[in-house]
């Protein structure tokens, strides 16, 4: 028996279409729909972000009315949906700037609806790989599927370059990563800038964990979450007695 459309789009799940050329929404939407997903569409930035969250959003970068680099970055501070950046801009730039601030995957246009199904699969599969994976480390508790961050129950809101470093180390805790290897999954593996730019934003990640001695330096190897059984920060409070 074959499952009805409305059976298959529950299980794929939610697209949200955020495009202002309508004969482009137009073929995306009636595309998505016969492949069995839930399809919405909406013309400007403003009405995504109104948008009761989907599970992906394809998102134009030319908007009449907020950029779509903005629009990306504010989705990815609201909710967990997986964005697909589906542009003309073809610059490694606008590329680099998009992942920067959350876009899980760049397509250029022109592209064929194959590529583009295939497209959303990679980045819901990844979604519910990571749907339960919340790591508790001592004071600090990390969300990979909401991209949340707390530290001894407060929330800590971390840009997406600081969120991946702080996901490289806590995905294996304890563990010394290598300064290489933060670059390589945090920017880029064939990344050939300045290491610098790694302590920049390890500064401002242990600033805003508050917690001076979470995150370690291992001279001459990289970095590690100190072991939460070590004693305790000077910020936490002394036990009761």
């Amino acid at each position: 028996m074959v499952p009805s459309v409305d059976t298959v789009s529950a299980r794929l799940g939610r697209v949200l279409v955020v495009e202002d050329d309508p004969g482009i929404a137009t073929m995306l939407v009636r595309g998505l729909t016969r492949a069995g997903y839930e399809t919405g569409s909406v013309t400007t930035g403003k009405a995504a972000l109104e948008w009761p969250v989907p599970d992906v959003v394809l998102l134009d970068l030319g908007l009449p009315d907020i950029d779509g680099i903005e629009v990306c970055r504010r989705l990815r501070e609201s909710c967990d949906a997986a964005i697909i950046v589906v542009t003309a801009r073809g610059e490694e730039s606008d590329r680099v700037l998009a992942l920067d601030e959350g876009a899980d995957d760049y397509l250029i246009k022109p592209f064929g609806l194959n590529e583009l199904l295939a497209r959303i699969r990679a980045v819901t599969r990844r979604s519910h790989h990571q749907a339960s994976q919340v790591i508790h480390h001592g004071v600090l508790t990390v969300d990979l599927r909401t991209r949340k961050v707390s530290v001894n129950g407060n929330n800590v809101a971390l840009t997406p370059k600081e969120f991946a470093i702080l996901e490289c180390l806590a995905s294996d805790p304890g563990r010394t990563v290598s300064r290489q290897e933060v670059l390589e999954r945090a920017w880029d593996e064939h990344w050939y800038g300045p290491t610098k730019v790694l302590d920049v934003h390890m500064a401002a990640l242990r600033r805003k964990l508050g917690r001076p001695g979470l995150i370690e330096t291992v001279y001459g190897h990289g970095f590690r979450l100190a072991d939460p059984k070590d004693p305790k920060d000077p910020k936490d409070p002394e036990p009761t007695r």
